[in-house]
C-alpha cells in the first residue's frame, strides 16, 4: 500500500505511471493494482493510469459512512479497502506518513515498512527507460554547452570576465542553464554553478562573479517535466588559462574517472571500485585528508543510481553493492583543494554484462578560450 503524490513520490509514479499533485491511495493486493482518488482526478486516471482498477474515493468515503464512521478520513477509507478485501496486513514504504501508519494501526491494520528499493524491479532499468535518461541527458548536454558557449564569447579583463559588456557570475550562468532546460521542458533545482574555492564544497550551488584563470564547477542533474527521469552530468571549466598544479588535478580526475569506466560492469563490486579510483588518485600524490580543519582530496561516493530519483539505488562508494546489468549509475570523482580549485567530472553509464554503455557525449575539456 501507498498514500502519496505520484508527482512528488517515486515509487508510487513507478507503480502507477500517471502524475497526480495530491496524495491518493495505492494498493497491490494478490497480483493486481487499485487506486483510489478523488472525483477531480478519476477520469483522468481511468484514461492514463497504468493499473488495473480505478475507484472513486467518494464511493468508498459513502461506505465507510453507512457504517458509521461520521467523517471518513483516507485512512478510514484505506481499512475499509483492506478489509474488504481480506487483508489485515500489508507492506509500504520506508517513507510512509507516520501519523497515516498510526491510524491504520488504530483501526486494525498491521503495517510493515520495506526499505528501499520498495519496487527491486526499479533498480534495473528498461530499454525504454535508459532512452527517457538519454532524452533528458541531451538537454542537459545542450543547456551546458549554451553556458560555455558564453564563456567561450566572454572577454577576460583583470580577474573578472565580461559578456557584451556584463559581468559574467554563477547567476547568469545558472540563468542561461535553466532557460534551455525549460525550453525542453526539463525542470533544474539547485543547479551549481560554483567558481573557485567554492567548489570545493561539492554541493554549494555557486554565487558570484566567475573568476578568470579559476576553476569553474558545473552540475547539472534536471528532471524532464514531461517523462520525469532525471538526467546528471558534471563539467569543470576555467574560463582563461588554468594553473599548472590545476591542470595535474585535472589530469589526476580524468584518469581517476576512467579507472571506473574500466571497471563498471555487471558483477563488479561497487566498493572495489571506489578503491581503485582512490587509489589512482594517491599514486599521483591526491590524498583524502583533512588540512587546517577542512576536508580536502576526494571525500565523497564515486556514484550513486538514477532514474525517477537524482539519487537513488545503487551506490557506488564504500558499500558492498554488486553491479547488475541494466543499472544506471553516476562516475563521478572530483579533487577538491582550496586555494588550488575544485574539479569534478561526471558522466553517467549503463550498466552492461560485459562493461558499460556510457550515455554521456559532452567533451572534456578543461580551459575554454
Amino acid at each position: 500500500m501507498m498514500f502519496a503524490a505520484s508527482e512528488h513520490d517515486a515509487n508510487l509514479y513507478y507503480a502507477v505511471k500517471f502524475v497526480v499533485p495530491d496524495p491518493f491511495l495505492f494498493f497491490r493486493v494478490r497480483g493486481r493494482s487499485h487506486i483510489v482518488l478523488s472525483d477531480l482526478e478519476y477520469d483522468r486516471a481511468r484514461k492514463q493510469a497504468k493499473v488495473d482498477r480505478v475507484e472513486r474515493l467518494s464511493d468508498w468515503a459513502a461506505r465507510a459512512k453507512a457504517k458509521g464512521v461520521e467523517r471518513p478520513t483516507a485512512a478510514d477509507v484505506a481499512a475499509l479497502f483492506l478489509k474488504s478485501h481480506g487483508v489485515r496486513k500489508t507492506l509500504v514504504p520506508q517513507d510512509f506518513p507516520l501519523g497515516f501508519a498510526l491510524a491504520m494501526r488504530k483501526r486494525g491494520i498491521l503495517l510493515e515498512a520495506k526499505s528501499d528499493p520498495f519496487w527491486e524491479e526499479r533498480v534495473l532499468k528498461s530499454r525504454g527507460e535508459v532512452a527517457l535518461i538519454r532524452q533528458s541527458l541531451r538537454h542537459t548536454e545542450s543547456a551546458i554547452h549554451r553556458a560555455e558557449d558564453l564563456l567561450g564569447k566572454s572577454v577576460i579583463r583583470g580577474k573578472r570576465v565580461y559578456h557584451r559588456g556584463t559581468l559574467v557570475t554563477s547567476e547568469l550562468l545558472k540563468r542561461v542553464i535553466n532557460v534551455s532546460l525549460m525550453e525542453n521542458q526539463c525542470v533544474a533545482n539547485h543547479t551549481i554553478v560554483a567558481p573557485g574555492d567554492q567548489g570545493c564544497d561539492p554541493h554549494c550551488e555557486g554565487s558570484g562573479p566567475i573568476a578568470a584563470h579559476r576553476s569553474l564547477v558545473v552540475d547539472v542533474f534536471p528532471r524532464s517535466g514531461e517523462t520525469l527521469y532525471f538526467a546528471d552530468i558534471t563539467r569543470t571549466f576555467v574560463k582563461g588559462k588554468a594553473t599548472e598544479a590545476l591542470k595535474r588535478q585535472y589530469e589526476a580526475v580524468r584518469a581517476g574517472q576512467q579507472v571506473g569506466l574500466d571497471r563498471i560492469r555487471a558483477g563488479a563490486n561497487g566498493k572495489g571500485i571506489h578503491q581503485a579510483i582512490t587509489e589512482e588518485m594517491e599514486s599521483r600524490g591526491y590524498r583524502t585528508e583533512r588540512k587546517n580543519g577542512v576536508l580536502t582530496g576526494f571525500f565523497h561516493g564515486t556514484g550513486h543510481g538514477l532514474g525517477l530519483e537524482v539519487h537513488e539505488a545503487p551506490r557506488i562508494n564504500s558499500s558492498d553493492h554488486i553491479l547488475r546489468a541494466g543499472e544506471v549509475v553516476t562516475d563521478e570523482p572530483g579533487l577538491y583543494y582550496p586555494g588550488t580549485g575544485a574539479v569534478r567530472l561526471e558522466d553517467l553509464v549503463v550498466v552492461t554484462k560485459t562493461g558499460n554503455e556510457n550515455l554521456t557525449v559532452y567533451p572534456k575539456k578543461l580551459e575554454v578560450r
